[in-house]
């Protein structure tokens, strides 16, 4: 398996991984390695990451009856450890939680325990999107509670499970998870931020209209997801525009940079249709989203809610994105036109001033060309007025 994941032809890779695993059909590693790179639909992927997952069980079941043998190899040294294992756990606590408690207690097999626990995690949690992509909801959303109910700060569990309770449309789970994560010392991401004001949106819903606030006052839930908004933006400004497409979409990088283009686009490919299954949801983050810079003057110094916005964040996005993409820019300043005129003007009269001091001939030569040209169309239409209008009402006109 060395070898194979070594290797950088992925046919290669798949070659020696089936080779393999009819030497070894309980190989977890090969498993993995062709329900990732050998497999062109999600069904055989799934199939494979199910026959890796019980392949682990089986593991474990058998290490569960009491005699347990290691074979690691240390130092060129091969070393033979057996130890007797009694559960100190329930029986429904899960592969990695057991595996977990055994590399506590057993300190000289700690890593062979993080490296099956790393595996066993790796494949579950690939399992839960096979069964998401499949739209089997419920499966995905019980494989990512157990997950994190081992694993509770792995961030992108609870992006994972928020999306498929998005999907079941079961509002009442997002906001309990939403509640439990949702935590100032917790590392935010636009699907956390961005997800509470979606809820906070599904409170006001259609009821919003800036003409009824102006007239009653604005309420309580109204003022929330209005908050609710300005921090998501803050966290991340690029996320509205793909939201309200002003800016087109396109696949999401394989890799993301947080509060940058590149997350912005991966949440919006995924949630757009989130927001707009809510009735209003758009309709208020279109009236509202756009006033949170003014509470922030200057983003690269000092924020309101989170950090300052990092100044580096293009050049890493630029690497990521394709050429083809317009990457957003933040803080991008737009100039108003009347002071860009006003600086144009203000420099073409400097430069028509320095010419002119250093060469007046040409320049007075070039000042009557230019006016003769520029009375041509003048002198034209008054010739064309003349010949059209009779000559009395142009004399009555002149002593007007």
């Amino acid at each position: 398996m060395q070898r194979a994941w070594r290797e950088r032809d992925p046919l290669l890779r798949v070659s020696i991984a089936e080779e393999l695993l009819q030497k070894n059909p309980d190989c977890v590693p090969a498993l993995v390695l062709l329900g990732e790179e050998g497999s062109s639909m999600i069904i055989e992927t799934e199939s494979r990451f199910r026959d890796a997952l019980r392949v682990m069980e089986n593991s474990l079941a058998r290490r569960r009856s009491g005699l347990v043998a290691y074979d690691e190899d240390s130092h060129g040294k091969h070393m033979h450890i057996l130890i007797i294992f009694k559960p100190l756990c329930h029986s429904s606590v899960t592969v990695i939680g057991i595996i977990r408690e055994f590399a506590l207690i057993t300190g000289t097999v700690s890593l062979f325990a993080a490296r099956e626990m790393e595996i066993s995690f790796y494949v579950r949690r690939r399992l839960a999107m096979c069964f998401r992509k499949l739209r089997k909801f419920k499966e995905a959303v019980k494989i990512m509670k157990d997950l994190l109910k081992e694993f509770p700060m792995i961030m992108d569990i609870q992006e994972n499970l928020i999306e498929c309770l998005l999907e079941m449309k079961a509002y009442a789970d997002v906001q309990a998870v939403m509640a439990k994560y949702d935590d100032v010392n917790i590392p935010k991401s636009a699907t956390i931020v961005y997800t509470a004001a979606l809820l906070k949106c599904r409170c006001v819903g259609e009821r919003f209209s800036p003409d009824v606030v102006s007239k009653r006052g604005i309420s309580a839930v109204e003022l929330s997801a209005i908050e609710a908004i300005h921090r998501a933006v803050e966290f991340n400004p690029h996320v509205p525009k793909y939201l309200l497409e002003e800016k087109s979409l396109i696949l999401p990088p394989e890799h993301i940079v947080r509060r940058g283009d590149s997350e912005a686009l991966a949440y919006s490919f995924f949630n757009l249709d989130h927001w707009k299954e809510i009735d209003g949801a758009l309709k208020i983050l279109h009236m509202t989203w756009e006033g949170t810079f003014r509470s922030l003057p200057y983003p690269l110094e000092k924020g309101h809610y989170f950090h300052p916005y990092s100044a580096g964040m293009e050049s890493a996005e630029r690497e990521l994105l394709p050429a083809f993409h317009e990457v957003s820019v933040y803080p991008q300043k737009e100039v108003p036109f009347f002071i860009t005129f006003t600086a144009a003007l203000c420099c073409v009269m400097a430069m028509l001033a320095v010419l002119t001091h250093a060469y007046p001939e040409f320049m007075t030569q070039l000042a009557r060309t230019f006016i003769v040209y520029v009375s041509l169309p003048v002198t034209f239409l008054v010739e064309k007025l003349e010949a059209v209008v009779p000559p009395t009402l142009m004399q009555n006109l002149a002593r007007i």
